[in-house]
């Protein structure tokens, strides 16, 4: 049995007759009989009715036309999932919070390069409600995403935490503040500040922190990428994760620092989220797992 042969039938049926549908098929009609016959043999089951006029569905292929028909939706489905399983593994679509692109995104991406040479990888920059948005909307695969250690998880995602570890403060290597063993929130409020903009874990962590006061002067910004470009250029401090500024490559070659914050024992956990709903392509349950490994190897590194 074949998928055409079923297709052909439902053709028969749709047009009303034989002729019609070699005419819609652009077969021949001996052909498309013939083809009908094959099947009518395997079956046992005359599945159209023959007559000197012409030859159209018979009762019993009418009966059976519910199943022909459950088949080749079937078969559509089947064709259309692996249509999408093709697209979604051609491209991977990844929101982050930017909270640790080089330390940890930048090795993942070239070690998946590796394995999927043929899919791409787009990495959109995004505050965390935006990923989720995204995540369950189906804009996005994955998702980076910070939290303060005792946030309550939102419902519908699946999430596998990759680090943790401590706010601390990312200075320039030559400012004073870096001299220091640890920085204070006075310390912080008598210096230019580079905070995060609302809705980063980061901006929330650092109103708590300076309770309320208002630094010397601020910049706002997106993401921990700029706000470590922006202290390395001598513009300020900023407030992040300690897994963001360990081995980035500003910090690597002495450009920014860091010291801990004193007083301060808070704990931030970077997580990656998949949405519980849908199918995951398998680009991006590799893209997880090698994510996963990553992770465990960075917080070695940065433990030795």
């Amino acid at each position: 049995m074949r998928i055409e042969q079923l297709e052909y039938i439902a053709a028969v049926t749709r047009l009303g007759s034989l002729r019609r549908a070699a005419e819609a098929l652009h077969l021949s009609q001996p052909a498309l009989s013939e083809t009908v016959r094959n099947l009518e043999r395997e079956l046992g089951v005359d599945l159209l009715d023959r007559r000197r006029s012409g030859a159209k569905i018979s009762d019993e292929g009418r009966e059976l036309l519910p199943h022909i028909i459950g088949v080749l939706d079937a078969v559509d489905k089947l064709r259309r999932a692996a249509d999408e399983q093709h697209r979604s593994s051609r491209m991977i679509r990844l929101g982050t919070v930017n909270a640790a692109t080089v330390p940890l995104l930048v090795p993942v991406i070239r070690e998946f390069r590796g394995s999927h040479p043929g899919t791409q990888v787009e990495v959109i920059q995004a505050r965390q409600a935006e990923i989720h948005r995204g995540l369950l909307e189906g804009g996005l695969d994955l998702g980076l995403v910070n939290y303060l250690a005792g946030d309550d998880l939102p419902p519908g995602f699946h999430t596998t935490e990759l680090l943790r570890g401590r706010p601390v403060a990312c200075v320039p290597s030559g400012s004073p503040l870096a001299r220091l063993q640890t920085i204070t929130a006075d310390d912080l409020l008598a210096e230019p500040l580079v905070v995060m903009r609302s809705g980063y874990v980061m901006h929330r962590f650092v109103h708590r922190l300076l309770n309320g006061r208002s630094p010397a002067f601020s910049y706002s910004t997106d993401g921990a990428e700029m706000g470590k470009l922006m202290v390395a250029e001598g513009l300020g401090a900023t407030v992040l994760p300690d897994f963001s500024v360990i081995g980035d490559p500003l910090e690597r070659c002495g450009a920014i620092t860091w010291r801990p914050i004193e007083g301060d024992d808070t704990e931030v956990l970077l997580v990656l989220q998949r949405p519980l709903a849908g199918s995951v392509p398998a680009a991006a349950r590799d893209l997880h797992q090698i994510f996963v490994r990553a992770a465990r190897s960075h917080a070695s590194g940065a433990a030795l």
